[in-house]
């Protein structure tokens, strides 16, 4: 193809030009990208790749130095960011390349996770198979009987090093750290709060609050519901002594808290994200945070299952105060920041994880069980691979008589997904089954939060929503500390307004509701619009209409990835780069819970004319 023989002739031939031949250099260079940024966007991406396997074929060690060494030189983030990230996620990353073919399904996927180029391939056709066909039954009708309470909390992202009076301005990823003598308390004009600021972290002092605020608002809780992530986001200093250091110390402050089932998020992981599925064989394992967390959650989900967790961070027990089973998912092992699972040939069922939950759900349909599915990632996000989604759905499809319903995290926002047994023609009637997505307890993307779910006693279906805060807006938040109140409550906002209304408090919130709901949504502008406001609880709120309020809908309709209406945003923008290192560096799209710094790291530098190329013909000449 012309870029990708550009792209070779142009390095071949650059590596043995001297310094009188620099105008030829320079336009040669121009060429080449001219070339690029007159190509399809997988086109421009492959050429990248092509380099950036270069540098991976160079070794670990020089992938590391040559990416680092830029990242410092043009100043994408601070040096010790750059050093940190790099060198953590880089020998991942590396690996990866050095085993992709360049236009694969893989290869694809990397350029849309990393540059935003490319379209989304087609799902892989896989039939997921089962024991027994799905039996005529459906949901079970509520039993009027008393209800009971779960709590649910998630990504509380306790900051260890936060530090009152430090700088909720400065230059890094997260802030209220004394990274610099210039960000200690007493020398810096903004100085962070001691219960937190929504540039920072969680301070311990937050995390203490909402568990005692849990503890009065839900004395009797039955059972409560940790979505992952603990571990701050400072991912550029992560490291397994400190993580482990983080969890045990979380884990025993819960204690306090009744029934506490938990799974594993993203930034639990040293490097973040990084989950090698079993296959691998890789030298690198995170057999040290399974044991801890094996560790931690067996007074709760007992011996049997705690020792089951230990083979890929997923667990199935029963909980001990009625008919139901709780189970466990290791989401990221279908999550895209996770750059182990970019294997050459990427795997249909990562460590076997998806025929293990088919196992277990067939077990507790023969066994008359109702069934919670936990995990961080909802698998409905863009952050899921579609193909890993599709397979999961299609199991959520099959026993959605059996789960009651799935509780996730991971977006720091208040938000839910509804599954279809018909995507193409959503109606509430092929509405089969719902993910509540729970709000987070770090201030970082709105105020601290938890939910306490009104559930039935017999059939664990939700009947009601309940949102709790801690304002961080209040004036008296940061001298009298965070005041715990009711926010809203789901059937209260949204009962009265769908038709029939649902208002009765026995009455279960089921997914042909949230379907109805969504259905105001596309009518109801106001209602809308207080959807909108409380997914970050009132904090920041944007504008959104039209093509976004469209969006937004689609993907509350969207349990399986591949509906969820995501378009892919350029991660760089090609351009004639004559402009030195000083020019823009392009659009990079970065989540808050995404975790990986090397990623938006490597997409700035990508942006940058003739960074790559130049570093490369560099680290070949050593």
């Amino acid at each position: 193809m012309k870029v990708w023989n550009a792209v070779y002739t142009g390095l071949a031939i650059a590596g043995s030009l001297s310094c009188a031949a620099a105008v030829e250099k320079k336009d040669l260079a121009s060429e080449i990208w001219a070339d690029i940024e007159s190509a399809t966007t997988c086109a421009a991406c492959d050429a990248v790749l092509e380099i950036l396997k270069g540098l991976a074929d160079l070794g670990d060690a020089a992938f590391v130095d040559t990416i680092t060494e830029i990242c410092i030189l043009a100043k994408a983030e601070d040096s010790d960011v750059c050093t940190g990230a790099v060198g953590l996620e880089g020998p991942i990353i590396a690996q990866s390349l050095r085993e992709m073919t360049i236009s694969s399904h893989t290869s694809q996927l990397f350029c849309i996770t990393f540059l935003g180029l490319c379209p989304y391939p087609d799902v892989t056709p896989y039939n997921v198979t089962f024991p027994s066909p799905k039996p005529s039954t459906t949901r079970p009708a509520v039993s009027g009987q008393s209800p009971i309470q779960v709590v649910h909390f998630s990504d509380i992202h306790v900051d260890p090093f936060y530090e009152t009076g430090s700088n909720y301005n400065c230059t890094k990823p997260i802030c209220c750290r004394p990274y610099t003598p210039d960000d200690a308390p007493g020398n810096t004009s903004y100085p962070a709060g001691p219960y937190g600021n929504t540039k920072c972290d969680a301070p311990l002092s937050l995390e203490e609050s909402m568990y005692a605020a849990i503890k009065s608002i839900a004395p009797n809780a039955a059972l409560t519901i940790f979505t992952g992530d603990i571990v701050d986001r400072g991912v550029w200093e992560v490291n397994e002594t400190q993580n482990l250091k983080d969890i045990n110390d979380a884990y025993s402050r819960m204690s306090g808290l009744t029934q506490v089932y938990s799974t594993a998020g993203n930034h639990e992981a040293s490097p973040v994200n990084a989950f090698p599925p079993t296959a691998l064989n890789s030298s690198v394992s995170d057999q040290w945070l399974y044991n801890a967390l094996s560790s931690n959650w067996e007074t709760s989900i007992g011996s049997s299952a705690a020792q089951e967790e230990l083979n890929f961070g997923a667990y199935s027990t029963k909980f001990p105060g009625g008919n139901l089973r709780v189970i466990s998912l290791n989401t990221n092992l279908y999550y895209k920041e996770n750059f182990w699972l970019y294997e050459k040939t990427m795997e249909t069922d990562p460590s076997g994880q998806l025929a293990w939950l088919v196992n277990e759900l067939q077990s507790a349909e023969d066994n008359g069980e109702r069934v919670y599915i936990i995990g961080h990632m909802p698998m409905g996000l863009s952050d899921a691979f579609r193909d890993g989604s599709n397979y999961s759905d299609q199991i959520v499809n099959r026993y959605s008589a059996t789960i009651a319903a799935l509780f996730f995290g991971h977006t720091h926002q208040d938000q839910f997904q509804i599954a279809y047994s018909n995507y193409t023609d959503q109606t509430y009637q092929n509405a089969v089954e719902v993910t509540y997505i729970g709000p987070a307890m770090t201030p970082s993307s709105g105020p601290a939060a938890f939910r306490v779910y009104t559930v039935d006693p017999v059939t664990f279906g939700v009947l009601d929503i309940t949102t709790y805060i801690a304002n961080i807006s209040s004036p008296d938040y940061q001298t009298d500390g965070p005041v715990w109140e009711e926010y809203y409550s789901a059937k209260a906002a949204y009962g009265p307004l769908v038709d029939p209304p649902l208002t009765d408090p026995a009455a279960e919130l089921t997914p042909a509701f949230w379907h109805n709901v969504t259905t105001v949504f596309e009518s109801n502008n106001d209602t809308f619009q207080q959807y909108y406001a409380r997914k970050s609880r009132g904090w920041n709120v944007g504008s959104c209409d039209g093509t976004c309020q469209t969006s937004e809908i689609c993907q509350l309709r969207a349990a399986a990835a591949e509906y969820n209406c995501a378009v892919i945003k350029p991660g760089i923008s090609f351009r004639k780069r004559d402009e030195g290192l000083e020019r823009s560096l392009g659009h990079v799209e970065e989540n808050v819970c995404e975790g990986s710094r090397a990623r938006p790291i490597i997409a700035r530098l990508a942006a940058r004319d003739g960074l790559l190329e130049d570093a490369l013909r560099k680290a070949r000449r050593k």
